[in-house]
């Protein structure tokens, strides 16, 4: 880790203290609400409230593209340094929790790629089993009914790029409309991945 990245991670959880040790004037705000005052005046006080807020939903993501804890710790501080640079991107087209996991994932990939020795692969782990249960807001039957711990182990065996699709859309429930904004395609492209990468899911789950 870079004197740079040590001293910004010191900052921000120094911060972070301060702030949670008084009474917490930011808490009742939105993650879009608090982007935009972040934004607003550069203040590294209020970007502390929102590393708290998804430091472990960061790690988690990083921790699925790293070969050790250390190295998914780095790449945790990479993302928020580079996520305090360019928050103002964030335009409020989707939730910003959507945004964010977009964010991670494609640094997280840019990160891998830029290494030729390796492969990407994408080998998360969730927090927790919750996080594989399917929401009400899926419609397919074959999809509701699967069960989360061998969904789980179907999820691991699908492309990462399939995999990053379904866990937005039904992890974390984006839209169509946001898809088409994170992934800057139609709405008929978004649909047609959406398509494929459930076909595929559901036949690998059905093998195993």
């Amino acid at each position: 880790m870079t004197f740079f990245k040590k001293l910004f991670l010191i900052l921000v959880n120094d911060l972070d203290k301060k702030l949670s040790q008084a009474d917490d004037p930011y808490a009742h705000l939105s993650d879009e609400e608090l982007v935009e005052r972040i934004v607003l005046n550069n203040n590294p006080l209020l970007f502390g409230k929102l590393y708290d807020r998804y430091a472990k939903m960061v790690y988690n993501k990083c921790y699925g593209f790293s070969r050790s804890q250390d190295e998914a710790e780095d790449l945790t501080q990479d993302v928020f340094l580079q996520l305090f640079i360019k928050l103002k991107l964030f335009k409020g087209k989707s939730k910003f929790s959507t945004w964010l996991y977009s964010f991670t994932y494609n640094f997280c990939v840019n990160y891998v790629n830029r290494s030729k020795q390796r492969k990407m692969s994408d080998k998360s782990v969730p927090v927790n089993d919750s996080e594989y249960k399917l929401t009400d807001e899926i419609s397919d039957q074959s999809l509701y009914e699967m069960k989360a711990s061998k969904l789980k182990d179907a999820m691991e065996l699908v492309s990462a790029e399939e995999r990053s699709l379904l866990l937005l859309k039904y992890q974390d429930g984006a839209t169509i409309k946001e898809l088409m904004a994170l992934m800057e395609i139609g709405d008929s492209a978004v649909k047609m991945r959406l398509k494929r990468a459930k076909k595929k899911l559901v036949e690998i789950y059905d093998t195993l």
